[in-house]
């Protein structure tokens, strides 16, 4: 049973693809954007449950996304980044962020924020 879309915004195929293919292993859809703008548009699009974001973007820079993102939807922003001072960390919560994870990191870290950020919701009745 799906866990809602999280829509991974990162620039880096191979974090991506990880990422996805983690986060598809917990019961997410998973939706990939390449670029700041594209990542807004797809969270536009998508209504998602959880959104990752690198800081790191071709375009615009993680922090001004994140932003974006919260004028667009309440999901639980993941930041994953490479960003490791702790000032940067400061800066990825200020602009929205609901948790931050520093690269590189394990599946297991990543999967047990996810699910902190996003709870499985349980379909059984009361």
């Amino acid at each position: 049973m799906s866990r809602g879309i999280c829509l991974v915004i990162e620039d880096d195929e191979d974090i991506a693809n990880l990422v996805s293919f983690v986060l598809s292993r917990d019961g997410f859809e998973v939706h990939v954007a390449a670029s700041g703008a594209a990542g807004l548009a797809a969270a536009a699009a998508l209504h998602p449950a959880l959104v990752t974001l690198d800081l790191g973007l071709p375009d615009i820079d993680g922090l001004h996304v994140a932003h974006g993102l919260r004028e667009i939807t309440a999901a639980p922003i993941l930041m994953l980044t490479a960003r490791a001072r702790l000032s940067d960390e400061m800066d990825g919560l200020s602009a929205g962020a609901s948790a931050y994870l520093i690269k590189p990191f394990r599946a297991r870290e990543l999967r047990n924020l996810a699910d902190r950020l996003c709870p499985a919701r349980s379909f059984e009745s009361p």
